[in-house]
């Protein structure tokens, strides 16, 4: 660009720098810009536009920086304050987000791109209904707003209003068909739906459209692991550090082992990553790296050392977020199935591979007496931030067919809601232990005198798996990947049996079953199905 070639007038001029970046040309409208900044200091839309190109070249700090001393200079610019949103939410401080969004949507109340991205930030915050009537209103605004149509699509979705998601998600894809984003999210619909075949072909169209996007082949590996495909869905599942956790990559310099070289007489490090239960379901791989010749550390979550210390094995443990010995290889827990190429077929399920502590055990004895009815462990909710928490735990008052019956009831879970924890007023057959509970060796101290444990897909399912107590799974429509369809065991804990919602959000029928299954064999459970209590 020459100086012969701008327009004298600076309003033309500026007319053409709004031109250059509306069509993409970020660094020529950022030099013209900076360019009549110079002239005109202070200009509060040159300092805007600075701002949003500085967001859309990734610099977060330097683009809320330039918008807020624009908005300092002049206030009523709902494009500065929409734009702060955004910037905002990307910078994980939702609250401040929510309030530039509703400024910039009370200076320009038809500002379909403000309740978008108000959408979602509402949406992080867990704040679904609230999202879904900004979406709508962008969308009443704009018809044709086919990134709101997809946004509406995902919180349809979080809400498991499934066939309304895929309406929205075909509605974006009718308005913008090459949307690789919009055929992954309309593939994890379909495969909540259960219909596989289509939601494989959703994630394959998203990767043809675009090859490098994480998010269609992590869930191209969720779908492959749901459905058996551990060959494929294993190695597909590596790109959860490029989508899931690439926050949580933890770049060290040794190499990645992946069992494609030898370990023996070399330090492997096995590092924690995800949630509790991902490291007490796949720890079960440290011994057989042991066997391998390795010397193994473990790092991992502080409230599972002293359970994981009863795992067989001369293992040195780390809490994460302390310093890491010398070691020489690396492997992410969840790694572990890939580098052990394990199938279905193969699952490594030696029962029980954690144990209770005598110690802790002995205490319980003697704080829960003499047994004088069937003991059940319960956990019906895990933790509330979890993306699938809403789709995999279930509200107390569903489970009344279950604790009206004559049987002991012990809380396992640690997090109780509100309206939970009203609930329970009711039930005085329902014991609490959560100031008790201090890790997950005292729950599984707890666990071992319970005769049963009945559980959602949270922590305490694995731990009774891994301790190998008798343990009922209740399990949604789509449950997570670890589970399998259609089985009501797991090869993963042979003592576990899985009941499943038949229809998206039924939890009636499962909890109608499981209690009838309780109240039928109340008095021979023990001995004839789940072993000698103790």
């Amino acid at each position: 660009m020459t100086p012969t070639a701008l327009p004298s007038d600076p309003i033309a001029r500026y007319q053409f720098a709004l031109s250059l970046h509306n069509s993409g040309r970020l660094d020529e409208a950022a030099e013209l810009y900076q360019s009549m900044l110079q002239q005109f200091p202070g200009n509060p839309l040159l300092m805007t536009g600075l701002g949003i190109i500085a967001l859309q070249h990734g610099n977060l700090s330097e683009g809320v920086k330039q918008l807020e001393q624009s908005l300092q200079i002049e206030p009523q610019q709902p494009m500065a304050h929409s734009n702060l949103g955004l910037a905002l939410w990307n910078l994980k401080q939702p609250d401040k987000a929510l309030a530039s969004l509703d400024r910039a949507i009370a200076l320009a109340p038809d500002f379909a791109d403000a309740y978008n991205h108000r959408g979602n930030v509402l949406r992080d915050m867990k704040r679904l209904d609230e999202a879904l009537a900004s979406y709508d209103r962008a969308i009443a605004l704009n018809p044709n707003f086919a990134e709101t149509y997809n946004n509406r699509g995902v919180t349809l979705h979080d809400l498991n209003r499934l066939d309304e998601a895929l309406a929205s998600f075909d509605r974006a894809l009718a308005l913008k068909p090459n949307a690789a984003d919009s055929h992954s999210g309309r593939g994890r619909v379909l495969q909540d739906l259960r219909r596989m075949d289509e939601a494989l072909a959703a994630q394959d169209k998203a990767i043809a459209l675009k090859p490098d996007l994480a998010l269609a082949w992590w869930n191209k590996a969720l779908l492959l692991l749901l459905t058996g495909d551990y060959a494929e869905g294993w190695r597909l599942y590596e790109w959860r550090w490029k989508y899931l956790q690439k926050e949580a990559d933890r770049h060290f310099n040794q190499p990645l082992w992946l069992n494609d070289q030898p370990v023996h007489g070399r330090t492997l490090l096995i590092h924690a990553e995800q949630g509790y239960g991902d490291m007490v379901q796949f720890c079960r791989y440290a011994p057989m790296a042991e066997a391998l010749g390795a010397r193994v550390v473990i790092e991992a979550f502080p409230p599972l050392l002293p359970l994981l210390s009863t795992l067989k094995g001369n293992f040195t443990l780390v809490p994460r977020g302390e310093p890491l010995p010398a070691f020489d290889l690396y492997c992410p827990v969840m790694s572990l199935p890939l580098a052990f190429k394990t199938t279905v077929a193969t699952i490594p399920a030696g029962i029980p591979y954690l144990f209770a502590d005598p110690a802790r055990l002995s205490g319980w004895q003697q704080k829960l007496g003499p047994r004088t009815r069937l003991r059940i462990g319960l956990a019906w909710s895990g933790r509330p931030t979890h993306p699938n928490d809403h789709n995999r735990s279930i509200p107390l008052n569903l489970l009344a067919p279950l604790l009206q019956l004559p049987a002991e009831f012990h809380v396992l879970q640690q997090e109780i809601t509100a309206a939970d924890a009203a609930t329970l007023a009711g039930y005085p057959q329902v014991k609490m232990h959560s100031g008790e509970l201090k890790d997950f060796a005292d729950t599984a101290a707890l666990m071992q005198e319970m005769d049963l444990v009945i559980s959602v897909d949270t922590s305490v399912a694995h731990v009774a798996g891994a301790l190998g107590r008798p343990l009922w799974v209740l399990l949604p429509y789509a449950p997570d990947f670890r589970w399998l369809l259609d089985r009501t065991d797991s090869p993963w804990y042979p003592g576990a049996t899985l009941f499943r919602q038949s229809a998206p959000g039924a939890w009636a029928p499962v909890i109608a079953e499981v209690a009838g299954r309780v109240r039928a064999e109340k008095d021979s459970v023990r001995e004839e199905q789940l072993g000698q209590a103790g």
